[in-house]
């Protein structure tokens, strides 16, 4: 059996990857998990959270399309900094200004912190938002995934996207951007939200 969910981004990268991950299945004997793309509006990320982003994106589009629908929110979170980036991972040199600056910016204001405490985690929140075909309240949750390690001084590697090439996973002489794709998928924060969110299926689904 497979379940089909819009997934609310315009991102080709992360419907790939999401495709990827989910395409086995494996999820408390649901099956493959079937992502499709979405077309519609793209809402004002206003939350808090990154639970409340992610919900905001996953009602959008299911109110858009009709479909149950998923959505995740995600970034990198500095222990020294209180969690900064957070949040505003995506634009937090500004809005448009992509990774390499965001990476930058990041790298100058951590400068002189010592190695043992340039600890960090990526966190990937996915909201699901299932609709109720006779107009009753949609039932709704999220998962989280978190994947831990600490940054280094300089970027390293070409694969990834994001602060990748700044973060090394704890236990890997490798950063994000270093690792090939299919070792990538397989630890990565939103792998681990994505497991969350097939046992959270499989039990909807008993």
């Amino acid at each position: 059996m497979s379940l089909q969910f819009v997934l609310a981004t315009h991102n080709a990268h992360k419907i790939d990857e999401f495709r990827t991950i989910l395409g086995s299945g494996g999820g408390g004997g649901i099956g493959a998990i079937d992502v499709i793309g979405y077309d519609g509006p793209e809402p004002t990320e206003d939350g808090a959270s990154f639970a409340d982003n992610a919900m905001i994106k996953a009602r959008a589009a299911a109110r858009h399309t009709g479909l149950p629908s998923l959505a995740d929110d995600s970034g990198l979170c500095v222990d020294v900094m209180n969690g900064a980036p957070g949040i505003f991972s995506a634009r937090w040199a500004g809005v448009k200004r992509g990774d390499a600056a965001n990476r930058s910016l990041l790298l100058e204001q951590l400068e002189d912190v010592p190695d043992q405490l340039r600890t960090c985690y990526y966190v990937c929140v996915i909201a699901v938002v299932i609709p109720d075909g006779e107009g009753l309240t949609p039932q709704e949750f999220v998962v989280e995934g978190r994947w831990s390690g600490t940054l280094t001084r300089e970027a390293r590697g070409s694969n990834g996207f994001g602060y990748d090439p700044i973060f090394l996973p704890r236990g890997s002489e490798d950063t994000a951007a270093e690792m090939d794709p299919a070792t990538k998928n397989a630890e990565s924060h939103r792998a681990r939200a994505l497991v969350e969110l097939q046992k959270a299926l499989g039990e909807l689904a008993s």
